[in-house]
Parts: structure tokens; C-alpha cells; sequence
């Protein structure tokens, strides 16, 4: 009988930073083999480079940059098994590899088979098919290896098979949606099952850009039972203990399993690491947020201070004459609770001084939108002018919503670098707001129960030119991610002089969404990497 350690490395590493992530794998052996006292460590898909590395992936001085650090990494720490991620060129192709390292030496180079081409991933724009399976003896037990989407297909797991090993390897950097971790878990269960043997699936964890991944690394053993799982949105390193029968039987040994996150919990953990990402990884030092006394300012406020911490979060308020004294009171109340920073900078000075400068273009034309929208500008180009000054990051506030139909302003509310609610509809930011008061009650009840406006005129509410937005909400659901054409919604039971308006408002809206920030993705399909469609187009919404 032997006994096997062997350490999930859970990695948040930084795309492009070779150097870096090289450092943060051999610190890690270290610790597998000084604390653990483990065989061997697995580390995530392309940890060398960080997950997506997109076009960096054709830079000339790549390869040169990753064999360096694989070399450095083989001498490092030579008494482990390393099982790591990286690109490859082989002639004149490029692969998305998984390597084995032992003793100062490449003891197996494997090609991941299935490239993904869907939703957020391009892969076939950068990598070539493996066609062979990766098979390695560790301390005598013959192990497989994959790469992420090789095992959402039967035909790796049954090579594997075939071939005579005892346990299955993945490398993954899956990013979040919702739901997506129970998927996870169901689908390696059943692997593990059509191929008698444990699977092992270690993933990246951490924002990048607008993916968010979730971590949740875990291992079954034969039977598809979970015998180990780690934390979700949590960097780490998690061991898994198994025992070999030689030549009877190899499973793993029972550790400590965490439950799947329920809904809310997952949303707004991703949306929290997403920000705290993107600001940490860009060296930004704090962020400023459009304070309105709505809920969509008040979330993305709690989720910046979750993020980052309170001392660097900047609230402003632009009040203007449409300005409630309740938007007021519940700002205030609600930079109280967050304890953070919070000004008001008005701008009906602002206002005056533009409509002044347009006052012979304007004087024989009715006020309309043109000057709702010269509101929402003006409280772009204080949050902008701040920004340059004191050299702070604009989040946007805008939320799925609004912009699926264009509920927004150009070079207004949409001014900023990095929008959290960007995926998140106007019915889940209520209920993320409720549940971030179930951790600590910081958004004031009032901003949760009041009717949404923009506060652009009087008595403004949203409703007057938008459905309802659980009505809303439900429409784009069903047309943004899972494409019914109008007759099939209008099957659903919505009204079709609805639903036309819906997605006409939809596909004329492209061109605002083209110069939106990008903005945590955190459904199955959100708006940029997700669904690229084109700004001129003429297609029928019965197809």
C-alpha cells in the first residue's frame, strides 16, 4: 500500500507576468514539499502566463519568456512532481500545454484536445489540437492528464481509460457564472464514473478583466463521490491524500468539502473580487463612485468597500434641482454606514453656464432628453476631472438593464473605467442589495423600496419610458441569453407590442454598449467578450 500527497495549488495569477507567476509556482512547491510534505502539486491551465493571455499569446518574445521560467522552475524545486500550465510552440504550431516536471526533468508534455470556441473563449484564434492522450507514473500509479474543456467531452476520460490509469488530472481555468460550480461538480462526478477512477480538477481563481474566476478546486474519487473541496473566490493551497493498492484499486482519502455557494453569496462574491482585481492589478490607489441615493450607486458602493476597504472608496454627489431631499438623506446616511468619504459637488452652476453657451441653439426648440442628458454629462466631467487629478478609478454604476436598452447617457453616467453591475439586471441588484444587508445592514431601506428613478426631471420614475423591470428583466433574459426570437418570447406570455419595443430598443442600443467599460461577467452571457453583435444591422425578430 502507498500513500500519495498531493497539493491543489488555487492560483490567482497575473496575465503576462511570467516573472511573477513563475515566483508564485516554486514558492508554492516549497510549500507543498516544506508543509505538506506532499509528491507532487498541480497548478492551474496556462498558470505560467495567467488565463485568458489573449493576444499576448502572439507576442515574438514569448516563448523565449516561458521556457526560461520552466527551466527555472524544473532546477527550483526538484523533489516534487509539478504539474503546471503553459503555452508551447512545437513547429511552427502553438499548444496549450500541461507539463510534468520532476527531478529536473520533463517527465510528460501534454496538448490539450478540445479547444473551446464559444461564449468567452477564442481559443482556436491562438492554439492547435492535441490528438494524443498524457499519460505519467506518479510513484507508481499511472496518471492521465487533461486541460479544461477536454473533460466536458467523454472521449479524453475513456482514452485515459483505455490505456490503464488510475486517476484523471484537470487543469482548469473555468471562469464564474451563475450556477456554474454545481455544473462543475456534477459533470467530473459522472467522468469519474464512465472512467472507474478519481479525478482531481484544480482552477484558477480571479479577475481578469471582466471573467471572474471562481476557484472551487475539488477531487471525487472513483465512485463520483466528493471527498474534497476548497473555498470558493479564495486563493490557496488544498491537499488531497490517496491511498494505492498495488495493482488492485487507487482512491482518494475523505477531507474537508465546502457546500456550493447559493446564488446571491456567488454573484456578489465575484463581483467583489472582480473589482478588487482589476484595481489591485492595474495599481490602482482608490476609486470614485457617483453617489445618487439610488440602489445602484448604493451597491456597487458596497461591493467597492468590500473590495478595497473604506479608506478608498470616494462617494460624490452631484445633486441638481430634481435632486430629492430623501437622494440626499440616504447618500449621506449611506457614506455613514460605509464610513467613507463623501462629497457633494453640485452642478446647476454648471448647467446654467452650458445652456448659456447654447441658448441661441436652443431658444426656439422644446426642452426634451438633450437636456436630462446635459445633467448626466456634467456629473461625467466632475467624476472624470476628479479622477485625472487625483488619479482615482470611476466605477460606472449602470446596471444590465439599462444597458441592454440604452437606458444610459454617453459620456455621462457611462463615463468611467470598470462597470461591477455591467451583467447584473435591475431584479438582481435589489437582491443582491437585501442580501449584502443580511451580512451587515449598510444600505438604507428606503433606497431598497423606492420606486427607481434618474431624477433627471420631475417625478421622474423609470417606468414611464421602460416596462417594469421584472416584465423587462424576464424579456432580455430570454432574448440576450438564450436568443428566442419575439414570437417564442411572446409564447411565453409577454405582450408582443412589449416585447417589440424590448428588443428593438436591444439592437438599436449596440453602439452605446461598444463604448461602455467592461464590467464583471457574471451570467452565462453578458454583454462584450459574450455577445458580439454588430451596430449596423437589419435583422428580423421573428428569426
Amino acid at each position: 500500500m502507498t500513500n500519495i500527497r498531493i497539493l491543489i495549488a488555487q492560483m490567482n495569477a497575473v496575465v503576462g507576468d511570467i516573472e511573477h507567476n513563475t515566483q508564485k509556482l516554486i514558492d508554492a512547491a516549497c510549500v507543498a514539499r516544506d508543509e505538506f510534505n506532499a509528491q507532487a502539486i498541480i497548478f492551474p491551465e496556462l498558470a505560467l502566463i495567467g488565463y485568458p493571455p489573449e493576444d499576448l499569446l502572439l507576442r515574438p518574445g514569448l516563448m523565449v519568456r516561458v521556457e526560461r521560467a520552466l527551466a527555472l522552475l524544473q532546477r527550483a524545486v526538484p523533489e516534487l512532481y509539478v504539474i503546471v500550465g503553459y503555452p508551447a510552440r512545437i513547429e511552427d504550431h502553438l499548444y496549450n500545454m500541461a507539463g510534468v516536471f520532476y527531478q529536473g526533468e520533463q517527465q510528460l508534455a501534454y496538448a490539450k484536445q478540445y479547444l473551446p470556441n464559444y461564449q468567452v473563449f477564442d481559443e482556436k484564434r491562438y492554439f492547435t489540437a492535441g490528438h494524443q492522450p498524457g499519460i505519467f507514473s506518479l510513484a507508481g500509479v499511472p496518471v492521465a492528464l487533461s486541460i479544461c474543456e477536454d473533460l466536458w467531452h467523454p472521449q479524453p476520460m475513456e482514452q485515459a481509460r483505455l490505456l490503464g490509469a488510475r486517476c484523471m488530472m484537470s487543469l482548469n481555468a473555468s471562469p464564474f457564472s451563475a450556477g456554474k460550480e454545481a455544473q462543475r461538480r456534477q459533470l467530473m462526478q459522472l467522468r469519474a464514473q464512465q472512467g472507474q477512477m478519481p479525478v482531481i480538477y484544480v482552477n484558477r481563481v480571479g479577475g481578469q478583466d471582466e471573467l471572474v474566476f471562481d476557484g472551487g478546486s475539488f477531487a471525487v474519487d472513483a465512485q463520483g463521490q466528493l471527498v474534497m473541496s476548497a473555498p470558493c473566490f479564495t486563493e490557496g493551497c488544498y491537499l488531497v491524500e490517496s491511498v494505492f493498492h498495488v495493482p488492485a484499486s487507487y482512491n482518494l482519502l475523505p477531507a474537508i468539502t465546502h457546500s456550493v455557494l447559493g446564488l446571491w453569496p456567488s454573484v456578489y462574491r465575484a463581483l467583489v473580487l472582480g473589482v478588487q482585481d482589476y484595481v489591485a492589478k492595474n495599481h490602482i490607489q482608490g476609486v470614485l463612485v457617483g453617489s445618487s441615493g439610488g440602489i445602484d450607486s448604493a451597491l456597487t458602493l458596497a461591493i467597492a468597500v468590500d473590495a478595497l476597504g473604506h479608506d478608498r472608496v470616494h462617494a460624490i454627489m452631484m445633486p441638481f434641482h430634481y435632486t430629492s431631499s430623501m437622494s440626499l438623506e440616504d447618500a449621506e446616511r449611506l457614506a455613514k454606514n460605509l464610513a467613507i468619504d463623501h462629497q457633494i459637488r453640485p452642478i446647476e452652476k454648471a448647467y446654467d453656464a452650458i445652456l448659456e453657451i447654447l441658448s441661441a441653439d436652443f431658444s426656439e426648440r422644446a426642452v426634451d432628453l438633450t437636456e436630462e442628458n446635459i445633467q448626466a454629462r456634467l456629473r461625467g466631467v466632475v467624476l472624470m476631472a476628479l479622477s485625472n487629478k487625483l488619479g482615482y478609478l470611476v466605477l460606472t454604476t449602470g446596471n444590465k438593464s439599462e444597458m441592454a436598452v440604452g437606458y444610459a447617457t454617453l459620456y455621462g453616467d457611462m463615463c468611467g473605467g470598470f462597470a461591477p453591475l455591467k451583467d447584473v439586471s435591475k431584479t438582481w441588484v435589489t437582491a443582491l442589495a437585501r442580501y449584502r444587508n443580511s451580512i451587515s445592514p449598510v444600505i438604507p431601506q428606503r433606497v431598497i423600496d423606492r420606486p427607481p428613478s434618474a431624477e433627471l426631471r420631475p417625478d421622474q420614475r423609470d417606468e414611464d419610458s421602460l416596462p417594469p423591470y421584472e416584465i423587462l428583466d424576464a424579456i432580455l433574459a430570454l432574448y440576450i441569453e438564450q436568443d428566442y426570437s419575439a414570437e417564442a418570447i411572446i409564447a411565453q406570455g409577454f405582450e408582443p407590442d412589449v416585447v417589440a419595443l424590448v428588443l428593438r430598443l436591444v439592437d438599436r442600443n449596440e453602439y452605446k454598449r461598444r463604448q461602455s467599460a467592461i464590467g464583471v461577467r457574471v451570467t452565462e452571457r453578458g454583454f462584450g467578450r459574450d455577445r458580439r453583435y454588430p451596430v449596423c444591422f437589419h435583422w428580423p425578430h421573428s428569426a
